[in-house]
């Protein structure tokens, strides 16, 4: 079973404005709390990007097609990488430092005092 799909130009571009204005429309209206989680999202988002455009090069047929689908591919993989290491800085803002709690200024000079028990 072949499954063909064909769109003019015209049409691409007017899909890709209309994408393009519905989300810069609702990524607009995203309260800052919500911005992280929506990170996760929109790494999702650029994964299928990285797929649209290794079917793209797939079914390239001249070196103009096979460039736009290499670009595509490298467009949308560092996005997700990038998406992603963005996400990873933003959650470790709220892990704690991985310090135990009794190491601190006191974790010190209770280090200093346990040195000089065992000179004695």
């Amino acid at each position: 079973m072949a499954f063909q799909i064909s769109i003019s130009g015209f049409v691409a571009i007017y899909i890709f404005m209309l994408a393009a204005f519905a989300g810069w429309v609702i990524i607009g209206h995203v309260p800052a709390i919500l911005h992280t989680p929506l990170m996760s999202g929109s790494n999702f988002v650029h994964g299928i990007v990285v797929v649209g455009g290794v079917y793209a090069l797939l079914n390239a047929s001249t070196v103009q097609e096979q460039v736009i689908g290499f670009v595509a591919v490298l467009l949308g993989a560092g996005n997700a990488a990038g998406g992603y290491a963005v996400t990873d800085r933003m959650l470790a803002m709220f892990k704690t430092s991985g310090h135990p709690a009794g190491h601190g200024a006191h974790g010190k000079a209770g280090s200093v005092k346990s040195i000089h028990a065992k000179k004695h």
